[in-house]
Parts: structure tokens; sequence; C-alpha cells
């Protein structure tokens, strides 16, 4: 088993949400938080950039939101696992994001560690 942390980037166009998501995920062993976004392209340039393990990506953010970053994404070939963090927990915006590609669906105000659990899951999950 590896000992090297699970890698992260945030992407929340809220800074005290990213704030947030940062101090909890930095708070649990084998974490860290390499990089945070405000935007879908600064998400698809740090994802890029950083290539980690798991991104975190707000399902609605300005300029098409987490299923833009997760097609720009597949269009680069690049296959990180993403957690949709949504305040909307829907049908349809589940479905979207499922279809975009991302593996994990965690609704904003769950216990953190639902949102610790998903970006685990997310990283271990098969590659399809």
């Amino acid at each position: 088993m590896s000992t090297e942390p699970v890698r992260v980037v945030i992407a929340d166009d809220e800074l005290l949400i990213r704030e947030a998501l940062r101090a909890v995920l930095e708070a649990e062993a084998g974490l860290t938080v390499v990089a945070d976004a405000a935007t879908v392209d600064e998400a698809v340039a740090l994802i890029g950039q950083h290539r980690p393990d798991v991104a975190v990506i707000d399902v609605r953010m300005p300029t098409g939101g987490g299923v833009e970053v997760a097609r720009r994404l597949a269009r680069l070939g690049i296959g990180t696992p993403l957690v949709a963090f949504s305040a909307y927990d829907d049908a349809g915006n589940r479905k979207l994001m499922r279809d975009a590609g991302v593996g994990e669906y965690v609704i904003k105000g769950m216990p953190n560690a639902e949102l610790v659990s998903a970006v685990r899951r997310a990283v271990n999950a098969p590659v399809s």
C-alpha cells in the first residue's frame, strides 16, 4: 500500500467553500489539497497541471460548472476521478454529472465524513 498522500484539487466559485473543503480534507490522514480553483477554466488548467488523484468540483459554477470541467477533461484525455459537490440534490443534476463521467456526488451540508468517503471511493474506483 502506498504511503503517498492522495492529492486533491478543489473547484468551487465560493472562497469560503474552498477554504472549508481544504480544511476538511487536509484534516484527514493521507489527503492533501494541491490546488484550488474558482472557475471552470482554472479547474481544468490546475487539474491538467497537477494531475491530482481526485478533484472535488462544484456542480454549479459560472461558465458551465462541474459538467463543463468533466467534459473538457475528457476531451483532453485527463482521467482524474471527479467528485461532484453540490447544494442541489436532484435527479437531473445527478444524471448530468454521471453522464459526464463523474462517479461520486456529495451534497453540501452533509457530514464531513461523507465527503471524505466519496473522495476515497473515487480514488479507489476501477478505471472504466
